[in-house]
């Protein structure tokens, strides 16, 4: 269920109202984003060399260069986008929420 932050303003409210902290709070809405931020790198990258050959693997080797050599490029490339993706995800997941609260730890009305 992909649920954003204006789908659980009740669930964050009674979180708050119990104790939590902010960060406590939205800790699950955290993880559920970031792994929802993954999915779409994570598929492509579990084609990647099986279902096509990749592109600067495939112009090293046809420039004449050592196919291992192209090989280790190739991986390099392949989890820059990971790596890229999941520490973009991370920082935001992280920063986000708290523009959601006040400094008095009171959920923020969301507007739209």
């Amino acid at each position: 269920m992909n649920l954003g932050v204006r789908d659980c303003v009740r669930l964050l409210e009674a979180g708050l109202a119990l104790g939590a902290s902010p960060r406590q709070c939205t800790a699950g809405l955290i993880r559920r984003s970031v792994r929802l931020a993954m999915v779409p790198v994570i598929d492509s990258t579990k084609t990647m060399g099986i279902v096509f050959l990749p592109g600067a693997m495939t112009g090293m080797i046809l420039a004449g260069a050592d196919p291992l050599q192209a090989v280790r490029l190739q991986i390099v490339v392949v989890f820059m986008l990971p790596a890229a993706v999941s520490l973009t995800a991370t920082i935001v997941s992280y920063l986000g929420p708290g523009r959601l609260f006040t400094p008095q730890q009171q959920l923020r009305r969301l507007e739209g």
